[in-house]
Formats: C-alpha cells, sequence, structure tokens
C-alpha cells in the first residue's frame, strides 16, 4: 500500500519506520524546516532521536505531495490540530480513506476525534477508523512487540486494513466500538497524571493499583454512557493502555504527575516535556462531559483541581484516597 502518515511527532515517525517495512510511506510535518531537517539527517531530532528514518521514507511539508496516489492516510497530529489538518485535506479535494490515532477530547467541544472527523471530513465513516493501544512510541521504532486495536464501523473495511498494517511486531486486531477505543484512550491520560503523582508522593503500588482500577471504572462508566462497548474498556485500548501509561516512565503524562509531586510548576513541566501531553489538556472536556452526562468522576475531578485551581498534588491525592467509604460498583 502507499500510505500518508500526517503527523511527525513521536507517534508518527514511528508508525512510519514501522509501516515502511511494507509499504511506500509519505510522512507528512506542517513544518517546512522541520522535514527539510529530517530529510536531510535522515532523524527525527525533535521528536524521536534515537531511531534513522529508512531511506526510503519520503518526507514533505506539502499535504499535496503527502497525499498524492495514496491508499490510505494516518492521521496522528495531537488532537488540537484534527480539525484544521481536516479542513486542509478537505481543500486539497483529495479523498482517501481515513485513519486517526490522536488521543483526548476536543477543548470547548468535548467531541470525540470521530465526531470532528464527521464534521469536517467528507466521507462516510465507514471508510474510517480509528487505531490505539497500548503503544510507546519509542518500543514501535526499535521493532519491539506491541498489540493495537484497529476500529471501524465497516467490517470489511477494517478486516482488510489490519491485515495491511499487521506484521509480526505489530499486531493488529480489529473492532467495531469506535467510540469505547477513543473513549479509553481520552482519558486514561487523565488517569496516567493521578498515578504519576502518587507515585512521585511515595505512596506506594497499592496506592497506585487502587488508582488505576478506581481510573478503569470512570472510563468505563462514561464510556458506556456514550455508547462504547464494556469488552473494549477490559481490552486493549482500555485496560492494556491505563496500565501501559500509569507505570511505564516513558508516558509523557505519567511525567506530567511525577513532576508534579515533585511541586514543579505546569508552565515548566510542559516547556520541559517539549512533548503534548493529552491528558492536561483533556481533563477539563473529560470533566465537562462527565458533568453532563450525570457521571462521577472523583479522580478527573481531583486532577482538574491541581491543574487548573491551584490545589497541591499532595492535597488532592490525599482527599481522593481518604473519600468516604462506597460499594465498588459505584
Amino acid at each position: 500500500m502507499k500510505i500518508a502518515v500526517l503527523g511527525a511527532g513521536a507517534w508518527g515517525s514511528a508508525l512510519a519506520i514501522s509501516f515502511s517495512a511494507r509499504h511506500q510511506i509519505n510522512l507528512w510535518t506542517k513544518d517546512p524546516d522541520h522535514a527539510s531537517d529530517m530529510d536531510s539527517r535522515r532523524i527525527n531530532q525533535s521528536f524521536l532521536p534515537e531511531h534513522s528514518l529508512p531511506e526510503a521514507l519520503n518526507i514533505t511539508s506539502q499535504l499535496t505531495e503527502a497525499l498524492d496516489n495514496v491508499d490510505l492516510a494516518l492521521l496522528v497530529v495531537p488532537i488540537v490540530g484534527l480539525r484544521e489538518t481536516l479542513r486542509t485535506i478537505a481543500a486539497s479535494n483529495i479523498r482517501v480513506p481515513l485513519i486517526w490515532g490522536c488521543k483526548g477530547l476536543e477543548t470547548g467541544t468535548a467531541y470525540l476525534p470521530h465526531q470532528i472527523v464527521a464534521e469536517e471530513y467528507d466521507v462516510t465513516l465507514s471508510r474510517c477508523g480509528v487505531l490505539s493501544g497500548p503503544s510507546f512510541a519509542e518500543e514501535v521504532a526499535r521493532g519491539l512487540p506491541t498489540a493495537l486495536t484497529f476500529a471501524s464501523t465497516d467490517h470489511e473495511f477494517s478486516s482488510r486494513i489490519s491485515v495491511e498494517l499487521h506484521s509480526s511486531r505489530l499486531r493488529i486486531y480489529t473492532s467495531e466500538d469506535i467510540i469505547g477505543v477513543e473513549t479509553g484512550g481520552a482519558i486514561k491520560n487523565v488517569i496516567t497524571i493521578a498515578a504519576g503523582i502518587s507515585d512521585g508522593i511515595g505512596f506506594g503500588h497499592n496506592a497506585r493499583a487502587a488508582l488505576i482500577t478506581r481510573g478503569l471504572m470512570e472510563i468505563t462508566r462514561l464510556g458506556l454512557s456514550l455508547g462504547g462497548k464494556m469488552e473494549t474498556f477490559i481490552g486493549l485500548a482500555g485496560v492494556g493502555d491505563l496500565i501501559l501509561t500509569s507505570t511505564g516512565d516513558l508516558s509523557r503524562n505519567r511525567q506530567v504527575g511525577l513532576m508534579l509531586a515533585a511541586g514543579k510548576t505546569l508552565h515548566d513541566i510542559l516547556n520541559e516535556l517539549g512533548h503534548v501531553a493529552e491528558g492536561v489538556h483533556a481533563a477539563l472536556s473529560v470533566l465537562q462531559l462527565g458533568k453532563r452526562l450525570n457521571i462521577e468522576m472523583p479522580i478527573t475531578q481531583a486532577i482538574c483541581s491541581i491543574l487548573h485551581e491551584g490545589v497541591s498534588a499532595r492535597r488532592a491525592v490525599e482527599v481522593l484516597l481518604n473519600r468516604e467509604q462506597k460499594s465498588e460498583i459505584y
């Protein structure tokens, strides 16, 4: 296949490296200087500096070149840039099957990615889908074994694409639950910040396990209310992704939590990271959506109080861990 990977951050570059073993890949970044640097040095110094970009990989800042005669477009821009990128694609009058790998909720609308796609891209959702699951870009670029979920409402499309993208080191499982896959990917980043704070304070493995488990309950309650399926939340895109990001130090959202626990300001943390930490941007939107659906989300509420209300990380997590006793099913 000929595939356009739109977005040259760490995740987009890692997928481009992985897929280039079997497919012809165009890697697009909207920044001409970034494209020129990657093309000349054959590394993505800004986001994935330890891994060479294959010589066969075409790198461009021209969207029409990236999309020229491709069989599939894979969007891996941050969700804050998803709508703009879709509008740019639509303006080019090029129509191709579309997959997105961004996670989070749009600020203001609290939309999941598929809702933004439905508004901005003139194709039926049967030719679209979401790719998500437990994966660090660094490990995918190294060729370490990884399993992802590809969800589409069109079974034939998801089956065909998963076969094309599947390899011995990058296993692709299919699903029809776009909402569940997206919900798991969005909310787990918020829960991960809480787990990072707990570890940074030194509350131990027991507290982290409690936060992850109760966080999965928040994800599941909200996801089911939106129309997601239970099996998704106990699968790769649910508990799998949550465990990975909450326990692995390659997780940017976990690093946010660890640094908040150390007393650093959010401004300094984001400058130090140099990468997007989606949980920071998603927290308020997740809470907004939960309130709209009358879903109790205490962990998300605690993270919002830290990020936006000036509550100390230690105080917020202590309050969270000392909430009133209740049945586990709530």
